[in-house]
């Protein structure tokens, strides 16, 4: 299981492209970059701040107090104003920029005018009329000067880094972009809509699968349903320009099985083929043409679930040059039956430093996995209570800033 994850990830980087594996990055504006991973280093286009600002409302003071104020105040945005003289003071708001020759900003809080309209400080912890040099300024390139790196490639732009983007003058970012998928839905025993009858039952990967794909950080161009018929795929499979290809079904050996024939006349390259983990192991990933690939789900609906994870997760990762998240493991509560020679994948809810092993976790059962915080990953041979198991998040669960439902 753990050497067909692995498969999986370094995939991309077998074959052309960039070394890292990844899709060609592409430049979008910062209101599309959310979520995306930084193809080039985000390097300061100017001083931040580009000139001394005020870090207060108050006044811009210059020299020792008492002081003479200005009748005109400064405000943000406002153009640069004249230079303070020696004991005169200005009104100057948050972020304003500071007139020329200014000691530093009084807080309104720490100063008063008399009778007179004269300006005394009256902060406490200071000696009368008097100021720090530079207190509550920002001066012109506190945070950085123009030409300095901010951020290295491969961070993923969250909303403080849109905001850092714009604030040091982007307005495009060089980012990797989504990789395209789709979804082929594959069975003639399948119901869209309606109760299961006559043999038939809904189809549930349908409406599954494309939002985990999303919250994965794929953009997810395709769904559509394929009967139980080779020439069907074949002409699908042909026609799509997606990077990745999710099939349900069809991956084992049974009389409609067509995904490896399928597979074979495409000339496809199988790089795993079945994976020795339950739910799921005939799972399958194929590279269908350059920079294209397959990625074979069992029809069963937790078997597709464990497929997802382990080949679809790490080979969307590497695409999009996202960073792989952070193993951790905790201790399982109860004892986990494990298969006699395959990794199983078990759905779990965290319960304070502890992972509770969830019921109805069969391959074809949703009822454990829709409850679940998390994946366990239990060893052959099972698990006993307390054991530390390596635990994979559901992205819903980690709340990352991939996660997008819609």
């Amino acid at each position: 299981w753990a050497e067909a994850r692995a498969t999986a990830e370094r995939a991309p980087r077998q074959r052309g492209g960039h070394r890292g594996g990844h899709l060609t990055p592409v430049s979008v504006p910062l209101s599309s970059a959310l979520g995306l991973t930084l193809a080039a280093p985000l390097i300061a286009l100017t001083d931040l701040p580009s000139f001394d600002t005020s870090a207060m409302d108050g006044w811009a003071v210059s020299g020792p107090g008492p002081w003479d104020v200005r009748e005109e105040g400064v405000l943000a945005g406002h153009t640069a104003h004249a230079p303070l003289t020696d004991g005169e003071a200005v009104r100057i708001a948050t972020g304003a920029r500071i007139p020329p020759d200014t000691t530093a900003v009084l807080r309104s809080e720490h100063g008063r005018t008399d009778d007179s309209g004269r300006l005394h400080a009256t902060a406490a912890t200071r000696a009368p009329h008097t100021v720090s040099h530079g207190q509550d300024i920002r001066p012109r390139g506190q945070e950085c000067r123009n030409g300095d790196q901010l951020l290295p490639v491969g961070t993923l732009v969250t909303p403080p880094v849109l905001g850092m983007a714009a604030a040091a003058g982007y307005d495009t970012l060089t980012v990797v972009p989504r990789p395209r998928a789709a979804v082929f839905v594959l069975g003639d025993e399948l119901l869209g809509e309606g109760l299961p009858h006559d043999g038939l039952i809904r189809d549930a990967l349908g409406p599954l699968l494309p939002p985990w794909l999303r919250a994965l950080g794929a953009d997810v161009v395709d769904v559509r349903r394929v009967g139980d018929d080779e020439d069907a795929l074949h002409q699908a499979l042909t026609a799509c320009e997606a990077d990745i290809v999710l099939t349900t079904g069809g991956t084992a050996a049974g009389p409609v099985d067509h995904v490896h024939p399928t597979l074979r006349r495409l000339g496809a390259e199988l790089l795993v083929d079945g994976v020795a983990v339950r739910p799921g192991h005939p799972m399958l990933l194929a590279r269908i043409a350059e920079k294209r690939y397959l990625v074979g789900l069992p029809g069963n609906p937790l078997a597709a679930v464990s497929g997802l994870v382990t080949l679809a997760e790490p080979l969307l990762r590497t695409l999009a040059a996202r960073p792989a998240p952070e193993g951790y493991t905790l201790p399982l509560r109860d004892a986990v039956q494990g298969h006699p020679h395959d990794t199983r994948l078990v759905p779990v809810a965290l319960r304070g430093d502890r992972a509770l092993p969830l019921l109805y976790n069969g391959p074809a059962m949703l009822r454990g996995i829709a409850a679940a915080d998390a994946l366990a990953v239990v060893p052959p041979g099972g698990a006993k209570p307390g054991y530390e198991a390596e635990l994979l998040d559901l992205p819903w669960a980690s709340g990352g800033i991939g996660v997008c439902f819609t």
